[in-house]
């Protein structure tokens, strides 16, 4: 696949930060043929799109992950390893954030509307939520830091299951959070700009509105992703019943702790900070 060709796994982990065009490109292109091809259903098409073409990349740099799990490096060698692909798929998640944005404010209202037409009503849902608990005294905020908590350990749940069953099945999970942070960046800009001219401060503003929280929250959902994807290759190479066992599973429980502390760390920065600010 042409696509495929463009990066190889030591390459990605050597310069994470070309990830970043990679995920514009790939998005991009989903787009492109959404708009080509599914004009009306281009909501989840352009998820469906983007995924196809960044999943043979993301396999094979979980597969490199899995051998680094069996091999005889020490814990924090490894997790600093891990940490170099992580950055990968960090920039890769920005690339596709950042283009998704970019499209929602170039494109005519018109196509954004049916292009996004189910992120956009996702959005509205979840405005409506948070709204809803701006005013909130501190108790009542913090049984909404629980509930939001709650969700994002559910979803961190389905990065883990969907890798641990399709490999890189959390890559959907994580498209989809890409299309939805887009479209809340990308209509908050749009609506800043029409009272507006200051381009670079509402740009600026727009993205730290999501980033704040987002950036540990994505990552989270990441290293879950790796953690099921570690597992599931582990088991489609039967290396889990030898004594490479207790390595695999010990470094997927570590990379599963330190996702749900930076899950903390996000539902609080959403809830007590983001909230507060914005």
């Amino acid at each position: 696949m042409v696509l495929e060709a463009l990066v190889n796994p030591f390459g990605a982990e050597q310069h994470p930060w070309s990830a970043l065009g990679l995920g514009v490109l790939y998005t991009s292109l989903a787009i492109l043929l959404s708009l080509w091809i599914f004009p009306q259903h281009g909501s989840l098409v352009i998820i469906f799109l983007t995924v196809m073409a960044c999943t043979p990349l993301l396999y094979n740099v979980i597969r490199r992950e899995e051998r680094k799990s069996i091999d005889s490096i020490a814990e924090l060698s490894l997790l600093k390893e891990h940490g170099r692909v992580l950055s990968f798929l960090l920039y890769f998640f920005a690339g596709m954030t950042l283009c998704f944005a970019g499209w929602y404010i170039f494109l005519p209202e018109q196509t954004t509307q049916v292009l996004f037409q189910v992120q956009s009503q996702t959005i509205y849902n979840i405005n409506n939520e948070i709204t809803g608990n701006a005013q909130l005294d501190v108790a009542a905020r913090s049984l909404f830091f629980v509930k939001v908590l709650l969700n994002n350990i559910k979803v961190m749940f389905f990065c883990i299951l969907f890798s641990f069953l399709y490999g890189v099945g959390a890559i959907f999970i994580l498209a989809w959070n890409a299309s939805i942070i887009a479209t809340a960046m990308g209509n908050f800009i749009r609506s800043q700009l029409s009272t507006s001219s200051n381009y670079f401060a509402i740009t600026s503003l727009g993205i730290a509105r999501y980033a704040i929280h987002g950036i540990p929250e994505v990552a989270a959902y990441f290293i879950a992703g790796i953690a099921g994807g570690i597992i599931s290759v582990a088991m489609i190479n039967h290396e889990l019943g030898s004594e490479k066992n207790k390595r695999i599973l010990l470094d997927s429980v570590n990379l599963i702790l330190i996702a749900t502390v930076l899950l903390v760390v996000a539902a609080a920065l959403e809830v007590f900070v983001v909230a507060v600010l914005f």
